[in-house]
């Protein structure tokens, strides 16, 4: 099988501060090794099922270079930088049989949720999926829709797994910590989260393997994205784009709604592209 990997970072077991996942901070280098370890447990449990798979992994945290491409296991291919047309998602395609979600946190108005944000922290209170809370897993999920790859492993808190629940509810959910507030949670120790990481992407690559039919999105078409903004003044920045629209009965609200998911996504990467320089 061909497998897409997506790898935020504060979603690890132990991760609880934004200075433990930003570059040039002094814990980050440690936890970046707890990152590299758990993307590393999602591809050797894959590969218990059937390997040896064929793995992309997307960096997706930040700047998007927290992993060391040598130290992969199953000699993955490695995709990072920023500026990437599909961002969190780029390099996916119809090619590839299955897609991971690891590290991956919950949304901005999730709670409890560790260091819950959803893209643009600064500009972004609230993003709803057809009507569904939606956090980057969610929104993830629209390009995993539109190329028709099942998304079956999502790891992070409890809060990561709830979200992805109602548009994959047949993924693979390993909850490495207990969140308890946005700068708190209950971590699993470093190795007992590996462990389980690799149980349940060998669980989700065995189910693929087994089913009859390919799991589908819960996402209908067209499809409408509910993005809350911290002001007005974003809101009526963002209408700027095309297929953005005005909520009449908020101010601080904004409607995309699109019958192709890909490019509903790509839609609200340029409005977090926009709010994210207007809001610094």
């Amino acid at each position: 099988m061909k497998i897409f990997i997506s790898s935020d970072m504060e979603g690890t077991a132990g991760v609880v501060n934004w200075d433990q996942c930003r570059p040039g901070q002094q814990d980050y280098e440690h936890y970046r090794e707890l990152l590299q370890e758990e993307v590393n447990a999602s591809i050797d449990g894959a590969n218990l099922s059937g390997g040896p798979h064929e793995f992309l992994v997307n960096d997706s945290h930040g700047r998007m270079a927290n992993l060391r491409p040598e130290r992969l296991s199953g000699r993955a291919s490695y995709l990072s930088g920023h500026h990437k047309p599909l961002y969190m998602m780029q390099g996916l395609d119809e090619s590839f049989d299955a897609c991971f979600f690891v590290s991956y946190h919950g949304s901005a108005s999730a709670e409890p949720a560790t260091l819950s944000h959803t893209y643009n922290p600064a500009a972004i209170a609230e993003v709803r999926l057809n009507g569904t809370l939606a956090g980057e897993s969610g929104i993830n999920s629209l390009v995993a829709h539109g190329y028709g790859v099942p998304v079956v492993l999502v790891t992070g808190d409890q809060t990561t797994a709830r979200e992805l629940e109602p548009f994959w509810p047949q993924a693979q959910a390993a909850v490495v910590k207990q969140s308890v507030s946005r700068f708190a949670a209950e971590s699993l120790h470093p190795a007992s989260a590996r462990e389980l990481i690799a149980d349940h992407a060998r669980q989700a690559i065995d189910s693929l393997s087994e089913a009859y039919d390919t799991p589908t999105a819960r996402i209908d078409t067209p499809a409408t994205l509910t993005v809350r903004l911290r002001n007005p003044d974003l809101a009526e920045m963002a209408t700027w784009l095309e297929r953005v629209e005005r909520d009449d009965r908020d101010p601080t609200v904004v409607r995309i709604e699109d019958d192709d998911p890909i490019r509903l996504y790509r839609t609200f990467i340029t409005l977090v592209m926009l709010t994210r320089g207007i809001a610094e």
